[in-house]
């Protein structure tokens, strides 16, 4: 396969360990391209649903993938998100081509550019708001997993497949409202640090615009996530883009997936064995 090589690519919101999660398609992804930068930023693994009952192969192969990244000479930035903040009691860690923290700044081209998974604006994963998030959490798998099956059925009928979760948040203007809010919230902040570009993740809503405020304009970029939307950014000869992957995975093997049984190894009790023993290999 021939790679495509690329200056930067920012993925976040990938939810591994969650029946959400698009990881065979990730793994896909990620052996098409060649970056010389890869941001991870944030939500990589989903820490609040955890469980040794449920992480296929295909999960476990995403790392694979960082990884070898890593041993062929790709920085790597793993910046921490709400759902593994587990991880940032290790910020500031760095092994080789390996770097954890908990947002990260780059010069791109002469371009200060400001990438953070910014949870930091969510007052929802703070304090006790923070349970019901974590519930909310849970709710939002099922109804992923409800919404498999239900486009595994239109499948078979030749029908188009249909988003709950994302005719849910359209429906509600108080969460269209949010988003709006979100950006507004990370362009006057990036503005006032006298950044170029401002990146996030977080709110699962892929975006490149630029935001006009009264102390002056900033490039916002949001890489969406792995759960509905399957997009990352890349960046090349100068420019941003906003890469969805198209050849979506038949119904059957998704249905396969979610069925079949993959324990995982005893000697991993949490994401953050996961992620030490990936990069340590």
């Amino acid at each position: 396969m021939l790679k495509r090589k690329l200056q930067v690519v920012i993925i976040s919101d990938v939810h591994l360990g969650t029946y959400g999660c698009h990881a065979t398609e990730l793994v896909q992804y990620l052996k098409s391209i060649e970056p010389e930068i890869l941001v991870l930023n944030g939500d990589i693994i989903d820490g609040w649903a955890f469980s040794k009952r449920y992480f296929p192969a295909s999960h476990m192969q995403v790392f694979k993938e960082i990884t070898s990244f890593i041993s062929k000479g790709t920085k790597v930035y793993y910046i921490t998100g709400n759902h593994d903040e587990m991880l940032r009691r290790y910020s500031g860690f760095t092994l080789g081509n390996f770097h954890l923290d908990d947002k990260l700044m780059l010069d791109i081209d002469g371009k200060k550019t400001w990438i953070f998974h910014g949870d930091v604006f969510d007052a929802s994963t703070n304090g006790a708001a923070k349970w019901l998030a974590k519930l909310g959490g849970k709710g939002y798998d099922i109804l992923i997993l409800l919404n498999r099956f239900i486009n595994f059925i239109l499948t078979l009928f030749g029908r188009d497949k249909m988003s709950f979760s994302k005719k849910v948040k359209a429906s509600v203007k108080r969460a269209v409202s949010w988003i709006g809010d979100f950006e507004q919230c990370a362009a006057e902040m990036g503005i006032q640090k006298g950044y170029d570009f401002v990146i996030c993740g977080h709110i699962h809503q892929p975006q490149d615009r630029t935001i006009q405020t009264a102390d002056g304009s900033i490039r916002y970029l949001n890489s969406g996530d792995w759960i509905e939307n399957l997009t990352a950014l890349e960046y090349e000869s100068g420019q941003w883009n906003i890469y969805q992957y198209e050849a979506a995975k038949t119904a059957h093997q998704t249905v396969y997936e979610l069925t079949k049984k993959h324990p995982f190894p005893d000697v991993i009790n949490n994401p953050i064995e996961l992620v030490i023993q990936s990069i340590l290999k």
